[in-house]
């Protein structure tokens, strides 16, 4: 019996040198896969310039080979800033600036703009994992980086990386989970709910209606170019509204109409028949999951962001018998609407001996300070009754 070849570690600046369907494959094998992690979104984000080099995402993507079997990978960027990621790190980079040192560029293992938890160091086996992990190590250490950092993995992925000695962080996102006994609609789910909370619900969503509101919901390929075109011209309009850019280009919504159409699903809102706010779910048909990505709005309509980002979408999930919907980064005003506190996680690794001490020291201070007040929020859940699994 001829032995295995060794595992061999490639870094690629254009995910579009690896091979989809392997890539795809590793990760629909893992315990908790997502739509972005797909090859197709991540050469989206390449191919659209809206994650590059210029934008301050210099493509490193991780391959681990046995022979010609891709066995292990991830995305990985270098960053030369920390916006885009949603677990921040501003204050250790400026406590590197005070003493003069430089922070960036750092390694990122990330889905460019999206705080979506789920498998992010796909792997055959463990033995794959533990190399690719080693490898992102010593890629820093060869760069001189100041760190390396693998935002929202999964549970295992934490755990493996705390063992190979980074440090692991906690964060709170809120998502809505069905449960075991999953409300039959919008309505029941809001029977659910204490009075206040419900009567707060329906007056929002009465306001919207009396407005004089309408919502189209496109699915797919539902979703025509001008459609994807007004879209795009909301999500820039909230930019607009807070001074910023947007991250995402139309070009990179316009090669995930065509590539993966299927994972989309938009809620227009038309006032008179015209179209005034629009509000864009990712899906996952498969696993029975919804996130709450993007929105805009042209006009001015109380309520609106909630009904169009949380009411609609809630209720087509309730309808599709969809499982979970997962509100995104931060924003304790989505507990009054049935999304409670979830855990998330993320872990570092350190070059500087100091500034790893440092940042466990914080580290240990953070982490019970945010279960505290995860265990505060959860104790203002909306709910008539704990939902299932809570205490």
């Amino acid at each position: 019996m001829s032995p295995r070849p060794p595992l061999e570690v490639r870094i690629d600046d254009d995910p579009g040198q690896l091979p989809a369907p392997a890539w795809n494959a590793l990760l629909a094998a893992s315990p908790q896969p997502t739509p972005f992690m797909r090859l197709e979104y991540l050469q989206a984000l390449h191919d659209s310039q809206s994650a590059v080099e210029h934008s301050g995402w210099t493509p490193q993507f991780f391959s681990v080979w046995e022979g010609p079997v891709l066995v292990a990978a991830c995305p990985a960027y270098l960053k030369t800033h920390s916006y885009g990621e949603y677990v921040f790190d501003w204050a250790w980079a400026d406590a590197y600036a005070r003493h003069g040192l430089a922070y960036y560029p750092k390694l990122l293992v990330a889905v460019p703009f999206t705080p979506v938890p789920g498998s992010r160091l796909l792997a055959r086996d463990e033995a794959a994992r533990r190399v690719l992990i080693e490898a992102l190590r010593a890629h820093a250490e060869a760069l001189k980086l100041s760190s390396v950092h693998v935002l929202f993995p999964t549970a295992a992925e934490q755990q493996a990386l705390v063992d190979a000695g980074w440090l692991g962080r906690s964060g709170v996102q809120f998502h809505w989970e069905a449960g075991a006994a999953p409300p039959a609609s919008f309505e029941a789910f809001l029977a659910s709910l204490q009075r206040d909370k419900r009567k707060k619900i329906q007056q929002e969503q009465r306001r919207v209606r009396e407005a004089g509101v309408r919502y189209r919901a496109l699915l797919g390929k539902e979703i025509r170019e001008q459609d994807w075109d007004f879209f795009h011209r909301c999500y820039r309009q909230t930019y607009t509204e807070h001074r910023s850019t947007p991250y995402l280009s139309r070009d990179f919504f316009r090669r995930m109409g065509a590539a993966m159409a299927r994972h989309w699903l938009l809620f227009i809102a038309e006032l008179d028949g015209e179209p005034v706010a629009s509000s864009l779910i990712a899906l996952d048909p498969e696993q029975g999951v919804a996130y709450g990505r993007y929105w805009g709005s042209l006009v001015d309509i109380s309520c609106l962001h909630f009904d169009a980002c949380y009411y609609q979408p809630l209720a087509w999930c309730m309808a599709q018998g969809y499982r979970r919907f997962e509100g995104g980064a931060q924003g304790e005003h989505k507990l009054a609407r049935g999304l409670m506190p979830v855990g998330t996680q993320s872990a570092h690794w350190l070059a500087h001996p100091d500034f790893r001490e440092a940042v466990a020291d914080y580290l240990d201070r953070e982490g019970p300070a945010i279960a505290s007040y995860a265990e505060d929020l959860r104790a203002h859940q909306p709910f008539k009754h704990a939902p299932a699994g809570e205490a």
